[in-house]
Parts: structure tokens; sequence; C-alpha cells
């Protein structure tokens, strides 16, 4: 069926220059959009928020990491800007516990070897770590239950063991258990490996991270002598989220959608997450205050999400069950402008069947609508792992459904990739993720827009309704069925006909 998508920005997903689908829609694609009004969306409003990022952080010590001055101002001008704009804002604090990495260095056989620490690991001895390296035997759940480790013997060695199929905290503390000194977990895709333990009290022995390939030459030299020197600290460190909501619209039944706000230490965080910021920011702006919606809209911006997902989780941890039950899906974008751009939304309903499987019921409809606002623009997306890496964590943990868009990080294009949206295939999708080079120079302005239109294209529509996603309806359509039930008798299929829609109709 064709769903009429409603509202201002609705209407006004394609502006000027917008991309014209390569090839014919399928039949639940949206209907041909309207011209745009002067208040939608462009690139230069979403740019515009980015200029004032990079320069916050030039004027901050180059960076807008949670706890810094930075951050604060970041903060202060998105909470400024969303109350000129009509909106309920608060700016709700809350503690965490802040790692520093001073430095880390990893030596095998004599030689030296690229690797990184993963946040809240522990510091090693002022020496470090000198032990044999050994390795986790390789299954499908490598390292993830102490039955991974029989008849290995990684006692007081610095163990190997490869990503995947649970956390990393995991996968170290059961290495831990086993009686291993510190732990090397090398990735199981191309790319830097970057994460986190996910907080101070996770980490057990020192865990650091390497590459797939280096991980392949280290499985080799088991056996032979490592170093592992990691020093790092810990601060106790009071921030804040910033959240906004509609003055309109139901509030048992919110929309919420949210990007994170803060950088990485090392540099202003511009893709990472500027962009997500930057388009949430000019999409509630484009929105106003007061839109005609039937259900509120209440936009994020988070702290802490490279310290752990801090910020979001413990919003959603603070709610109560009802709270809970009055978020009707959470949107989230997080890196939409990478400079080697992929077109990625999460995958709802694990078509993939990749990593963690769906997310909560309603997660494929999000996923779908996302598909057919980016098809409209002409690109096809792939779907991409609820991994947990992203603020969307605890909101499926709770049974929101979720979706939302993403460009790559340090994942590399592959050759299908870059014939398909162009760029560079063998470079990651974001060379510069998590470095001091993710600045206003690197980011791909026309996948900026392309997902910041389809980000306000259903950011407005579910504001409209979230019938498809959960079964609530709009107050027309509530009342168009009342007026229904009140007239003639009429058939099953003519009164779905009469509704509007193919789908199932509420006998009572």
């Amino acid at each position: 069926m064709h769903r009429v998508r409603s509202g201002r920005l609705a209407s006004a997903l394609f502006a000027a220059g917008a991309v014209v689908a390569a090839s014919a829609a399928p039949a639940a694609a949206f209907p041909q959009q309207r011209p745009a009004p002067v208040d939608t969306p462009t690139v230069n409003d979403v740019n515009r928020h980015l200029v004032a990022f990079q320069r916050i952080a030039d004027r901050n010590g180059g960076t807008r990491a949670s706890g810094t001055p930075g951050y604060q101002e970041s903060v202060d001008y998105v909470a400024n800007s969303l109350r000129r704009a009509g909106f309920r804002v608060s700016t709700p604090e809350f503690d965490f516990t802040k790692y520093q990495l001073d430095s880390v260095s990893l030596d095998v056989a004599g030689e030296s070897v690229e690797t990184d620490a993963l946040e809240y690991s522990p510091a090693t001895p002022e020496d470090g770590i000198r032990a044999p390296l050994s390795v986790t035997p390789v299954d499908d759940s490598t390292g993830c239950q102490a039955a991974d480790y029989d008849g290995a013997d990684v006692a007081d060695t610095i163990v190997l063991i490869k990503r995947g199929a649970c956390t990393f905290a995991k996968k170290q503390r059961l290495a831990a258990e086993q009686g291993a000194e510190a732990a090397i977990i090398y990735n199981n895709v191309e790319g830097e490996l970057n994460g986190t333990l996910g907080g101070a009290d996770a980490g057990v022995i020192p865990t650091a991270g390497v590459t797939k390939a280096t991980g392949a030459e280290l499985v080799e030299r088991a056996g032979t002598t490592a170093t592992l020197d990691l020093r790092a600290s810990f601060d106790e460190i009071t921030t804040e989220n910033v959240i906004a909501e509609t003055r309109t619209g139901r509030e048992d039944n919110v929309v919420m959608a949210g990007a994170h706000l803060d950088s990485v230490d090392e540099g202003a965080g511009i893709n990472d997450n500027g962009t997500g910021s930057a388009g949430l920011l000019s999409t509630a702006l484009s929105m106003g205050g007061t839109p005609d919606v039937n259900n509120a809209v209440r936009f994020a911006w988070w702290g802490a999400e490279e310290s752990g997902l801090i910020g979001s989780t413990e919003y959603v941890k603070g709610l109560s069950f009802q709270e809970q039950l009055d978020i009707a899906m959470y949107l989230n974008f997080d890196m939409i402008g990478s400079p080697n751009a992929g077109y990625f939304t999460y995958d709802g309903d694990d078509s993939d069947g990749v990593g963690a499987g769906p997310g909560p019921h309603g997660s494929a409809q999000i996923e779908q609508d996302f598909v057919e606002a980016m098809r409209n623009q002409g690109i096809e997306v792939e779907g991409t792992d609820f991994n947990g890496r992203s603020d969307y964590g605890q909101f499926i943990a709770e049974g929101i459904p979720a979706g939302g868009l993403f460009t790559g990080a340090g994942g590399v294009k592959t050759e299908e990739q870059a014939a398909k949206w162009g760029g560079e295939a063998g470079v990651a999708y974001d060379p510069n993720y998590h470095t001091a080079e993710d600045n206003l120079d690197n980011v791909d302005r026309s996948a900026l827009i392309r997902n910041t239109r389809a980000m306000a294209e259903v950011v407005d529509h579910y504001g409209q309704t979230t019938e498809e996603v959960n079964g609530m309806r709009s107050r027309a359509e509530r009342a168009q069925l009342r007026r229904m039930a009140a007239a003639e008798p009429m058939s099953l299929h003519d009164a779905r006909q009469s509704h509007g829609h193919s789908c199932q109709l509420p006998l009572k």
C-alpha cells in the first residue's frame, strides 16, 4: 500500500538539488513529494551547526569531550537554539567516571605492534606486563564462556581473543577468571578496533585491541614473549544531556530521536558526532516547538556516549516503566556525514542475519521507512547490526523499538559499495574516526543532507502517526473510525477502503 506522508517536513523531503531515484520505486514507496518550503533543512542549515561545533572546539583545546568546557559550550549552543524555537528544554545532569588514556604500547617478540586500549581498561603496573602470548581457541563464541578455554592454558599469559558474540567486557572478565594477566582483542572485520569495556567497574585486567590482520599475525606468534604497557587514570565527572520536546502532540506516544553531542578527547568530533547532532538540530528547528503533530516529538543530545553510552543509559534507566511506555520508538543518528560515506540503516528485522538479531517489535517497520526515505533520493541502503555501540542500546534493552541512519566509522568500504555509492574501495568510511583529523574539512556534505532529509521526513511522519510501528492511531484516524461506527453498517472490505488502508482494521 502507499502510505501518505503528511506534515510540513514530509512534503518537503526533496529540496532543490535532491537526487532522483535511478530505478522505479516498489509499490510500498512514498508518493512523489511536493516542492520544498523555505524552512526545510538545507545543507547550509546543517553545515552552520558544524561550523559552530568546530569553532567551539577550536577555542576549547580542540575537543568537545564530555566533562570539558568544549562540551559544556556545545550543550549551551544546542539548548539555547531550541529554547528560542519554543521547545520545552531541560539539561539533566548525571555523573560518570571519565577514562583518561595516557599511553599504550605493545611489544611482541621484540617488535612493536600497533594497538589501542579499550576504554576503561585498567592500567598495567609501571613497567608493564611481560608474559607469554597465548590464544583463545576460536569457535562461534570465542571467549564468551568458560568452556571456550577447555584444553587451553592461558594462566599467567597475555591472551589473544577474537572479537564477536559477546561484549569486550565479558571476554576480558572470563579471560581473567582463567588466570590471564592481560587481554588483546583482535577485530573480526577490517578496520581498527575501537571500543569500551562499558564502565569503570567492568575492567578486570588490562585490555587492548588490534586489527584483524594484526590479530592473524599475532596468532602465529603464540608462545613468544609480549609486553603490554598501558597507562590510564579515572576521574569523576558531572555533565549533562539536552532534552527538548514539542509543546504539541500526545505525551503518551512520544516519538524520540537522538544523537550524541560529545566528541572523543582527541578531536572536535565533527563527523562523530557533530553530523548527527547538527542534522537533528536542523530537523528540530525546522519543525519548531509547536508543530501540527498528533504525537509529541522529543529530541535528545546525549553526553558521555564516547565513555560508554553513559548519558543515554542513565536517561532510560531513570524512567519508570510507565515513562518508558510513553516512548513509542527511539531513532538514532550517530555519524551521518562520513567522508567516504556508506549508507546504512539499522537492521530492525535481522534480515541480514548478522550479529545481535532483530530489534524490539516495530523496529522492522522503522527500518523499512528509512529504506524508503533514502530510496526516494536514489540511494539503496544496506543494513547495519544493532551491535550495541551507540545510544539505542538501553532503549532496545527495555523493549523500545528503534532504528536510525549511519554512514560508517572504521569499517572498510567494499568494491561493490564503491560501485553503488561512490567513494574509494578498500578505505575506511571515516579514515579520521576518533582522531584529531575529524574536523570540518572531512565531512561528505552530500551524505549529510541526504541523511538529514530522510531523518526529517521519517520523524515528521511518526509525529503524525505511529500506527505501522505500534498500532497507535492519530486523533484524526480515531475520529474517522468513530464516525464510521456511527454510520450505516458496511462490509469490512468497504470499511478498510474508506479508511484508506488495506491493512488490519480493529473490529471494536
